[in-house]
């Protein structure tokens, strides 16, 4: 087993340990989301009451912001009590696909992959994979943040490391690097057709930002994040579990008595006739499913395509994620279990999906209140006056050139802590901003790319994101007094280095005048 020297504990983790007791200090998240109602419910009430609006940029006439404690406030929050929690996003798409990988974990088909892909592979290596795997791993949208932290705890279990600096290490590379991938992913798209929508109410919109303008400064970026990702998995999230002695085993039981993860099966290396009988039709099976699907989508025709006969930048594809990743686990579960024996009767499938859901109940719980805060966030308009208000200031500020850029860059990763979603986000500023900076001869493609590092990094430390709570659930397996403090104590160190060297490779790519993407400048000719 591999093992990380405890040392005294240096200045970083005094830090880190101040604030995981600070954040601990806090309600519980339940009790946390109950207060921020009422005080969002207050604020708003009081800003209504003095008819505060926000003039936001393409709209006819001023937004006001909604008072929560009003008539139409009150009709808002009984009538969709039931609505806001059951359309969650968040909720639809960890229930979705926790319904398919559980299947997967309980036949112990995630074991046996993981102990072939990984049995072998060096220790020091892990880290560094996780680190890009996490970064690259936006292509699987907002499913990244609920499939990466979980196998990536596995592997490190398996590997003789310790399995939460695999769930801290998968969450933070997963969400801090989000908006990056080598890969062309559907963000892409979506950032994209904002961009060009607000563009073009100037005469000179600069150059039309495709799905691919970002994609050299995308490539570049990817590769350094998941070093930096590895190197901070590897040389400090890891040596502070250690030195404070983190629980490395499981406690949470299900109702049979077993733990989620078969550790055993984890543990050992080689695979019996009927696990290598079983990989080899749960691969065949998977096979099968991508071909079935690959038919769907590319037959002329195809429902799955847009009005223009396309897939981007939407269509019925790029909507289907959830669908597709809950295919890719649930079917290839079920083989696997058939195969092995874990599955002799119909009956198994439910009851195998049942106990996967058993461990989120306390998410579900969380559910319940995060998605009224959200959805009254969302209501009030406290949202886009935050971000119209900031953007004004920046302006004000008479900032010009690349601290313009800076300054806006700043601006997006302060509301990043309260605007979770990057197309809203992306909708308020990108409406002024993009305007602003092609004023001062700044390329579209080059404010879209300073979004990206605004949008991504401080998104792994704040608790408005639904899926903090959802790393929280899994890391109290190991530790059930965790708390908010505890999470967001090891998400800081990647917050601040991600940051730095996502605006380093950006600041390179500005004053050497690199091309941002395939017939992307950073000037406008």
């Amino acid at each position: 087993m591999a093992r990380v020297e405890r040392g005294t504990p240096g200045r970083l983790d005094r830090m880190l340990n101040w604030i995981e007791r600070a954040g601990n200090r806090l309600p519980e998240p339940f009790i946390l989301f109950v207060l921020l109602i009422l005080l969002l419910a207050v604020v708003s009430t009081v800003l209504a009451a003095f008819g505060v609006t926000v003039m936001i940029p393409g709209e006819d006439e001023p937004t006001p912001i909604n008072g929560a404690f009003t008539g139409a406030g009150l009709q808002f929050m009984f009538g969709g009590l039931a609505s806001n929690f059951i359309e969650f996003p968040p909720l639809q798409t960890v229930l979705t696909i926790m319904l398919g990988v559980g299947i997967a974990e309980r036949t112990g088909l995630l074991a046996a992959v993981i102990r072939v892909a990984f049995g072998r592979a060096p220790k020091w290596l892990l880290p560094y994979a996780l680190g890009f795997i996490g970064v690259t791993g936006s292509v699987m949208s907002d499913s990244a943040f609920i499939i990466i932290p979980p196998l990536a705890a596995m592997v490190f279990k398996a590997a003789g490391r310790h399995p939460v600096a695999g769930l801290i290490g998968g969450f933070a590379a997963a969400g801090a690097g989000y908006s990056t991938s080598p890969l062309v992913t559907s963000l892409d798209a979506l950032f994209a057709g904002i961009t060009n929508g607000v563009a073009q109410t100037l005469p000179e919109a600069g150059t039309a930002v495709t799905p691919v303008s970002n994609y050299f400064f995308n490539v570049v970026a990817s590769v350094a994040l998941a070093l930096i990702a590895g190197l901070i998995i590897a040389k400090v999230v890891e040596p502070s579990l250690e030195r404070n002695q983190f629980p490395r085993d499981e406690v949470a039981e299900d109702d049979s008595g077993q733990s989620s993860t078969n550790v055993d099966a984890l543990l050992k290396v080689e695979l019996d006739p009927a696990e290598r009988r079983g990989l080899r039709r749960a691969g065949w099976s998977l096979l099968a499913a991508i071909v079935a699907v690959l038919v769907l989508v590319l037959v002329p025709g195809s429902p799955m395509r847009n009005e223009d006969g396309g897939f981007l930048p939407e269509s019925p594809l790029l909507d289907s994620v959830v669908t597709l990743v809950f295919i890719g686990f649930f079917v290839p579960g079920v083989v696997y279990g058939v195969a092995i024996g874990e599955i002799t009767k119909a009956a198994d499938v439910p009851r195998l999906m049942g106990q996967a859901l058993r461990s989120l109940t306390g998410f579900i719980v969380l559910a319940f209140v995060l998605g009224q805060f959200i959805a009254l966030f969302d209501w009030t308009n406290i949202g886009s006056w935050l971000a119209v208000s900031g953007a004004n200031l920046l302006q004000q500020a008479g900032l010009v050139g690349f601290p313009a850029l800076l300054g806006f860059m700043v601006l997006a990763s302060f509301l990043n802590l309260f605007i979770i979603s990057g197309s809203s986000l992306w909708t308020l500023l990108g409406s002024v901003f993009v305007p602003m900076f092609l004023l001062i001869g700044m390329e579209p493609g080059l404010t879209q790319a300073a979004f990206r590092i605004g949008d991504s990094a401080t998104q792994v430390m704040t608790p408005l994101n639904p899926y903090m709570i959802v790393l929280l659930t899994y890391v109290r397996r190991y530790q059930p007094a965790a708390g908010l403090g505890t999470v967001i104590a090891r998400m800081v160190p990647f917050v601040v280095p991600f940051w730095v060297v996502w605006a380093v490779i950006l600041t390179v790519f500005y004053f050497a005048d690199l091309p941002l993407g395939p017939g992307m400048g950073i000037r406008v000719e």
